[in-house]
């Protein structure tokens, strides 16, 4: 070890933590996951009808067949072509994607003029049809390194593109043509994630070694420090033209988070705070939009003691606390009285009130599974891009869920960002498929290096 240090995020991981690896393949555990997802999923279904109307819906076969037919070919795909994948990456998002599907379709009934799982499903479909083809042809995660300048410029486009178009809801965070919508910042948190880890792997020992060293971090040279400034701009402008909290926020977090791994110095994380909060600080007070939702937070129940009725996060609140620790049952809540966002940002308040203490506790230990499994597949990777790369996308999920989590709970000011494969949005549950299709990709990677065989 050298006198600054050498963290295991720019060496090679330790022998023990690769033969902690299983030897087998697990393609046989996978796909008894996936049948369980699926069968949770209709039976899920199911009890929304029964608890409605008495009767099984009509369409329960259809949908069972529909998700099964999807995740088979997800399986089969991975089984040919990652064959030494973790094999609980799949079933996670599988389950994921299909309770969010019956939580949608709930809201529905309430909502008959306004239905939104038929679309949910069809976006669904293309989200796995993109792992399939991630998974096929993508057969190397690290070709993606050759186009690092290009995600950054696609992603860049992709932030800027919802300026040109009228605010919704308040937030420039859609684009919207002849009534189909979506939101680039989805897409372009990958690719973020592509140009950061690309970026940080390239220049790891200049961040941590070279540069002035002030108090206790060393800063590097300003040609190296430069992007890091250019994205911390790129959040603030991001932050102040589109009123998006959420995705300033997300991408800001994701390249301290990022930082912090390739260096291993702790100064970077006090940083990128202390620049995120003085962002925050300065807009939240010269910004309407933003500085609304704080009030709301700081005062979720002013509304309802001035005499107009509880606002969204009050009714947010009051749906977890009707929960209490079994849930009051699938299709029995009223979370629909949030209003227009109950299907997208405050779709956790239905599983909530639904499902109950113990019900959200599970669907919270499946993002952290899938997390973890994101950092153990980084963690086994022996070059620092996919490294990197399979840290940086699993953080995301990490921080999207805090967000989103925290905003409809009254932990932090809400942001309006969908809820990982649980929220209506075509946009978020492609892309959310496409994060899961990189991370099986890593780890076939890391898991084939271990069994001597070529990772290419």
């Amino acid at each position: 070890m050298s006198k600054a240090g050498i963290t295991v995020a720019t060496a090679d991981p330790p022998a023990s933590a690769v033969r902690r690896l299983p030897r087998r393949r697990g393609r046989g555990i996978e796909l008894v996951l996936i049948v369980l997802a699926v069968l949770l999923s209709v039976y899920g279904y199911c009890a929304v009808g029964l608890a409605r109307h008495g009767a099984v819906p009509p369409g329960a076969a259809g949908y069972g067949a529909g998700l099964g037919v999807l995740a088979l070919l997800a399986h089969l795909a991975v089984r040919l072509r990652a064959p030494y994948a973790d094999p609980l990456l799949l079933p996670i998002g599988v389950l994921l994607n299909g309770l969010g599907l019956v939580l949608i379709y709930r809201l529905d009934l309430e909502t008959p003029g306004d239905r939104a799982a038929p679309a949910q499903l069809v976006w669904s479909t293309l989200g796995v049809a993109l792992f399939i083809l991630v998974v096929l042809l993508l057969r190397d995660h690290r070709v993606l390194q050759r186009y690092t300048y290009v995600c950054v410029v696609a992603a860049l486009i992709l932030l800027t593109l919802p300026i040109l178009f009228p605010a919704v809801n308040g937030a420039r965070i859609w684009i919207r043509i002849a009534g189909f919508s979506i939101q680039p910042g989805e897409f372009a948190k990958v690719l973020l994630a592509v140009f950061f880890a690309a970026y940080l792997a390239a220049n790891r020992n200049a961040l941590a070694y070279t540069g002035r060293r002030i108090w206790k971090l060393q800063l590097p040279t300003g040609r190296v420090l430069g992007p890091i400034v250019a994205v911390w701009l790129v959040s603030v402008g991001v932050l102040v033209l589109e009123r998006d909290l959420g995705t300033s926020l997300l991408f800001f977090g994701l390249f301290v988070v990022l930082l912090y791994v390739a260096t291993g110095r702790t100064g970077w994380i006090a940083v990128g705070l202390l620049l995120a909060a003085l962002g925050a600080v300065a807009v939240g007070r010269l910004e309407p939009h933003v500085h609304s939702r704080i009030e709301t937070w700081l005062h979720p129940f002013a509304s309802i003691e001035a005499g107009e009725g509880a606002n969204q996060l009050a009714q947010s609140l009051f749906a977890f606390a009707e929960g209490g620790m079994l849930g009051t049952g699938l299709g029995l809540g009223h979370s629909f009285l949030i209003g227009f966002a109950v299907k997208s940002d405050f779709i956790l308040a239905t599983a909530g009130e639904e499902l109950g203490l113990a019900g959200i506790a599970a669907v919270f230990l499946l993002y952290g599974l899938l997390v973890e499994r994101g950092f153990r597949a980084g963690l086994a990777q022996r070059e620092p891009f996919g490294r990197l790369l399979a840290v940086g996308l699993a953080s995301l999920v990490a921080l999207q869920v805090f967000v989103i989590a925290g905003g409809v709970t009254g932990l932090i000011p809400l942001t309006g960002m969908a809820m990982p494969f649980l929220a209506q949005g075509g946009s978020s549950v492609v892309t959310n498929w496409a994060i899961v299709a990189l991370l099986v990709r890593v780890s076939d990677s890391a898991r084939r290096s271990y069994d001597g065989q070529d990772a290419r």
